[in-house]
């Protein structure tokens, strides 16, 4: 697929996945409930991923932010549409996602002695807002408050970045590349 082709169908909010053997374009929520197969990101992971996501922006799991993350992760750093990029964190990405979700799942089993997906709703919003207010003690590597403006961000995009989702917000979809049918 040459470039062109592939700035057209991300603005479709299209990613390429395989399916049934086949390559196949879909929406990031039609991947998920396809049940489409991950590049990049591991299951245990992906799981951490949509729970967290789920507590940033409520509907971001079935809206397939696990499936665009990890669309985008496998793309080469020109291509990539992740806040990262526009933050000018350095290639590969991957390991900033990886990082934050291991620091993540060790900051939940420090607080509560359990894993993040196992914790009630008002831990993981307390532990989400310890992340925000700061570096929590034992979190390795970047910023805590970057991982979470970087994963908020995808998920709004995930959520808020179709034509369906300017239309919960009440704007009017105004694309500049417009697509040839509705998605």
């Amino acid at each position: 697929m040459d470039r062109r082709d592939f700035v057209r169908q991300v603005g479709l909010g299209l990613i390429a996945t395989a399916v049934g053997g086949g390559s196949m374009l879909l929406t990031p929520r039609q991947a998920r409930a396809q049940d489409a197969p991950f590049n990049v990101l591991k299951t245990d992971e992906v799981a951490l991923l949509e729970a967290f996501a789920e507590v940033l922006l409520p509907g971001a799991a079935a809206a397939g932010v696990a499936h665009f993350i990890d669309y985008h992760l496998a793309q080469p750093p020109p291509d990539c549409l992740l806040m990262l990029r526009y933050l000018d964190i350095p290639p590969p990405y991957a390991p900033f996602y990886s990082s934050g979700l291991g620091n993540l799942e060790a900051l939940s089993q420090r607080l509560y002695a359990q894993d993040f997906t196992g914790i009630d709703a008002a831990q993981r919003r307390a532990l989400v807002a310890s992340i925000v207010g700061g570096q929590p003690e034992g979190w390795q590597g970047f910023p805590a408050p970057l991982f979470y403006f970087a994963l908020r961000s995808d998920a709004v995009d995930v959520v808020y970045g179709t034509e369906e989702g300017f239309e919960k917000l009440g704007v009017p979809y105004m694309a500049h590349i417009a697509p040839p049918s509705k998605w």
